[in-house]
C-alpha cells in the first residue's frame, strides 16, 4: 500500500515538472528575446541564451521611445493608488458587515450578493456617461474612483472577519481602544494573509486591464501600459525584439508583487492569544 502511495506521489511530481517546463520555457524563451537582436530572433533558433547580448531593445523602448516610461507610470500609479483604496475599503466594509450591527445591514448584504451577479459589460456605457457627466475621461480619478472597491473581496474580507477571534477584540476594547482602533491596530495587522491575497488580485486586475483604460483615456499620453503595449505592438509590428522588451517590462511588476506577498499568499494565519 505504501509502495503504491510513493509510486503515485513519483508521477504527480513528475507530471507537475513537465507541466511546470511547459509554461515556463516560453517565458524563459520571451525573456532571452528581449535580450537578442532581430537577426537572432527571425532566424528560428531556439537557444536560451542570446549569441550577441545587447541592451539596446530596452534602450529604444525607454529613450527613444518617449512615452513608453509615461505609459509605466500611468500604470504603475493607477494600480498602485487603486489597490490601496481596495484594501482600505473593502477591509473596512467586510469588517462592518462581519462584526457591527446596523439597520439594513441584511439587505445591503444582499444588495452586494446581487451586484455579484451583474457582468461588468452591463455597466460599461452607464459608467462612460456618469464619468462624462463629470469631467473625468482621460483622467486618473476616472479609472481609479470607480474601481476603488470591488464587491468580490468586500465579500471576501466578511468570510475572513466572521472567523476572526472575538477575544482579540474584546481585550482591544478592553485596553480602551474604539472601533477604528480596533480595525486599525489589532484586526488588519492579523488579517496579512487575506489582504495579500485581495493586493495580488485586484493589482492584477487594475495592471491587466484593457477595456476600461480603452473607453476612459483617449489621449495617448494618458494610456496605460496595456493601451500602450497595443499601439506599440502596432508601429512595432515586425520588431520582436522591442516587442519582448516591452513586453517583460510589463511583466516584472506582477512578478515582484508575487515574489513579496508570497509569504502572506500562501501560509495559513494562526492566533496565539493576545495581550
Amino acid at each position: 500500500m505504501k509502495k503504491t502511495q510513493n509510486a503515485w506521489k513519483v508521477i504527480a511530481y513528475i507530471v507537475l515538472t513537465v507541466y511546470a517546463l511547459v509554461t515556463l520555457i516560453p517565458f524563459i524563451w520571451a525573456m532571452s528575446a528581449s535580450f537578442k537582436t532581430l537577426e537572432e530572433i527571425v532566424s528560428g533558433t531556439m537557444n536560451f541564451i542570446p549569441k550577441d547580448f545587447t541592451f539596446e531593445n530596452y534602450k529604444q523602448i525607454f529613450i527613444e521611445q518617449k512615452l513608453f516610461p509615461r505609459w509605466l507610470f500611468n500604470s504603475l500609479f493607477i494600480a498602485i493608488v487603486g489597490t490601496a483604496l481596495n484594501l482600505l475599503f473593502n477591509s473596512m466594509a467586510g469588517y462592518a458587515l462581519a462584526r457591527l450591527s446596523f439597520p439594513g445591514k441584511k439587505s445591503i448584504f444582499m444588495m452586494i450578493l446581487a451586484v455579484l451577479m451583474i457582468p461588468g459589460q452591463v455597466t460599461m456605457i452607464p459608467n462612460f456617461l456618469i464619468l462624462k457627466e463629470l469631467g473625468w475621461l482621460n483622467t486618473y480619478q476616472g479609472m481609479i474612483v470607480p474601481a476603488m472597491v470591488n464587491t468580490t473581496f468586500i465579500f471576501m474580507m466578511r468570510q475572513f472577519f466572521i472567523n476572526f477571534p472575538k477575544e482579540l477584540e474584546e481585550a482591544a476594547e478592553l485596553d480602551g481602544l474604539s472601533k477604528f482602533g480596533t480595525f486599525f491596530k489589532v484586526v488588519l495587522p492579523l488579517a496579512k494573509p487575506a489582504l495579500a491575497a485581495q493586493a495580488i488580485f485586484v493589482f492584477m486586475g487594475f495592471w491587466n486591464d484593457f477595456m476600461r483604460p480603452l473607453i476612459v483615456m483617449s489621449d495617448t499620453e494618458m494610456f496605460t501600459l496595456t493601451l500602450g503595449l497595443n499601439t506599440f505592438k502596432g508601429q512595432y509590428i515586425s520588431y520582436w525584439n522591442y516587442i519582448m522588451a516591452a513586453s517583460m517590462v510589463f511583466t516584472l511588476p506582477m512578478l515582484l508583487l508575487y515574489a513579496f506577498f508570497n509569504k502572506y499568499f500562501v501560509k495559513g494565519i494562526s492566533f496565539t492569544g493576545g495581550k
